[in-house]
């Protein structure tokens, strides 16, 4: 979406007190990115309290600009959700080009975390950071409504990344079906969007752990490729070899009559 510029406004001139007595033009004092602002206004209000809770007045409060010009930069509040997911397009191609990167060998131990790793990593690095924070969070608590604002997100931007993952999940665990493959990723999906939102853990464990603490990737990592590993199991070689072999009708012999 190409946003239009606002004509600048015209700089005021006063009269300098100078001896030259030439007029002295006021610099106009530097502003902050008004569509910016308005963009992560929105980001943060809409992770805070979702979607359908915010109005366009609220985030105008909340990015100091007046109400009319959301509408001008973005148009309705639909659009505003979508561009947000615009501005942060770039994290997808992120996780993408990190899965393109990882070398799918089905033999290989190491194939599986690593590429749950492509796929956690980026999420968890914008959820620790402060220009990150708003939109993980968003993506967590608010695309998994049925809504129509977010069921085109998910059609635009994450369907095509989730099929590049289950298709690489596919090829790391050649044993299973796609469909099951699909529903480990929707397992893994779970257990990571649970991580960037939850807060109750830092009441479960007596104040010992932080929400979204990024020190515990590993951990996540270790814990997805493991319940994958669990839930579609490599077939056992022997059952798997004596399957292939023919079953053999055990002949009886008939005993001689003795003398």
């Amino acid at each position: 979406m190409n946003a239009r510029t606002p004509p600048a406004r015209k700089r005021s001139a006063s009269r300098g007190s100078g001896t030259s007595g030439a007029p002295t033009v006021a610099p106009e004092p530097a502003r902050p990115d008004r569509r910016q602002a308005i963009l992560l206004a929105a980001e943060k209000l809409f992770a805070q309290h979702g979607y359908h809770a915010v109005t366009i007045r609220q985030i105008a409060e909340e990015a100091g600009v007046p109400l009319a010009l959301v509408g001008y930069y973005f148009g309705p509040k639909h659009e505003l959700f979508h561009a947000i997911f615009e501005h942060w397009s770039h994290s997808i191609e992120e996780r993408l080009a990190r899965l393109a990167a990882v070398t799918i060998d089905p033999d290989d131990a190491r194939t599986l975390p690593r590429i749950i790793e492509a796929f956690t990593a980026p999420v968890l690095a914008l959820r620790a950071s402060t220009e990150g924070e708003y939109y993980a969070l968003l993506v967590a608590r608010e695309l998994y409504h049925a809504t129509e604002e977010a069921d085109r997100v998910l059609r635009g931007y994450f369907d095509p990344l989730a099929e590049a993952y289950i298709d690489a999940l596919h090829v790391a665990l050649p044993h299973a079906t796609r469909s099951q493959v699909a529903w480990g990723y929707q397992f893994a999906l779970g257990a990571l969007l649970h991580h960037l939102t939850d807060s109750r853990i830092e009441r479960l464990s007596r104040g010992e752990n932080t929400r979204a603490d990024p020190a515990v990737a590993p951990m996540l990592v270790n814990f997805i490729a493991g319940g994958l590993r669990a839930a579609l199991p490599k077939p056992k070689a022997a059952a798997k070899a004596a399957a292939a072999k023919p079953s053999r009708t055990k002949k009886t012999i008939p005993r001689r009559p003795q003398p």
